[in-house]
């Protein structure tokens, strides 16, 4: 008799595996999965890319048609928001960057929804890298803002260092002397704050929809430097009056659209397919409708339908007889030639 200890018999179906107590291998754990990503806002069926500007859809024209419509439709909305709702039009950004993340205008419209959301250091990243692919300043006095609400005032100025702002559009350099002054005063240069805001368009003669802006920065600036502001504050007043009636009185017209928000979406979610059972129910003949058939007498009289779809006799219709005969001839005559 063998000495030997035999393993007890396990227990249960033969071939079934045993659990054990020790440590799974790598390979049978489970994959670890990221957090699904955040959802889409809606955006409402009245928006259409046809409201985004041509400029800026033209710059979709390398998606796909599918891809170029949903993208056009989000950033169309990012416009209307923005002012109005900052974080939902960041929503909208961000769903144009899942599908055309390599796009300028795309990161450009991230960078200025983060902005307005108050989000910088998203605002500095996108913004820079729509400036290295597009080699546009337009977006400069956002970046030096940015980088004063990180509260690196210095590196806002190095931003524009070797810049010809004479060449910057007049928005652009009204907005950039807004904000570099900003940084000095950050600083501490309540004069050299001053003067950066001492450009040529800082004139009551001529107005432009920053002069508003600038003319009370400039005032603020001044009381800084304990001198009276008061007269460019009237100035901004008189400037801001004369932008709303420029062309008489304005009316604006906007079609009232309802934008659902991202709690309404869940509540209206699809609910999911539901089979219900079908109600069979016998077939009654007595309610129905349809006449029974009749069998109909067969007409011995009745003369037979030809081939040419007339009844009679072949010889009133074509004479396919002759036809085949006079037919076969020429075929044969044709040959022999």
């Amino acid at each position: 008799m063998d000495s030997r200890s035999r393993k007890p018999k396990p227990e249960g179906p033969i071939g079934r595996g045993q659990r054990t107590e020790t440590e799974r291998p790598d390979w049978q754990k489970r994959v670890q999965r990221d957090k699904p990503q955040e959802k889409s806002p809606l955006v409402p069926s009245e928006i259409t890319p046809e409201d985004l500007d041509m400029s800026v859809r033209v710059q979709l024209k390398t998606l796909t048609a599918e891809n170029a419509e949903m993208v056009a439709r989000h950033l169309a909305m990012v416009g209307l928001l923005i002012d109005d709702d900052p974080g939902l039009a960041h929503k909208h950004a961000l769903a144009a960057s899942r599908r055309a993340g390599r796009l300028a205008i795309v990161h450009e419209t991230l960078g200025l929804t983060a902005y307005a959301s108050g989000d910088f250091a998203l605002a500095i990243r996108e913004l820079q890298t729509h400036r290295r692919l597009s080699g546009s300043n337009d977006q400069l006095p956002i970046l030096v803002d940015a980088e004063r609400g990180m509260g690196r005032p210095k590196k806002a100025l190095e931003i524009v260092s070797g810049i010809d702002r004479s060449k910057l559009p007049v928005g652009v350099r009204i907005n950039l002397a807004i904000a570099l002054s900003g940084a000095r005063l950050d600083l501490g240069e309540a004069q050299l704050a001053l003067e950066e805001l001492e450009i040529a368009e800082l004139s009551p003669k001529s107005v432009f929809p920053q002069s508003p802006l600038l003319f009370s920065s400039y005032a603020e600036v001044l009381r800084e430097l304990g001198r009276d502001g008061d007269d460019w504050d009237k100035l901004a007043e008189r400037a801001s009056k004369a932008l709303a009636n420029v062309d008489g009185e304005l009316f604006e017209l906007i079609e009232e659209i309802k934008i659902p928000t991202s709690e309404e979406f869940d509540r209206t979610a699809k609910k999911p397919f539901e089979k219900k059972p079908f109600d069979k129910k016998p077939y009654d003949r007595s309610s129905s409708d349809k006449k029974p058939f009749e069998k109909r007498p067969f007409d011995k009289d009745r003369k037979p339908r030809s081939s040419d779809g007339k009844f009679g006799s072949g010889s009133k219709g074509r004479d396919f007889g002759k036809g085949r005969d006079s037919g076969s001839g020429r075929s044969r005559g044709n040959a022999s030639r």
